[in-house]
């Protein structure tokens, strides 16, 4: 499947410092995927102590990456 990233997301990714090999396979293999807002979803992994959230939207088939960014895995309830 085709992952493309708005210009947004490729500042937040390089600012976070997140590599696309682990966006790539969150997106592939999330361990939940939940609603965003706007008609998004939000995949979700935990990695070590920390949760990846990647918002994107779909079209053509292909992922559209919004933003990504990690959290405390605390912070939000994982849901398949």
């Amino acid at each position: 499947m085709e992952i493309s990233y708005t210009d947004h997301a490729e500042r937040q990714i390089a600012e976070r410092k997140i590599p696309k090999e682990i966006i790539e396979a969150t997106l592939l293999e999330p361990d939940a995927v939940t609603e965003g807002r706007f008609g998004r979803k939000i995949a979700q992994k935990a990695i070590k102590d920390r949760l990846l959230r990647i918002v994107y939207s779909t079209e053509n088939g292909a992922y559209i990456v919004i933003t990504t960014y990690y959290t405390r895995q605390e912070r939000y309830r994982m849901k398949k």
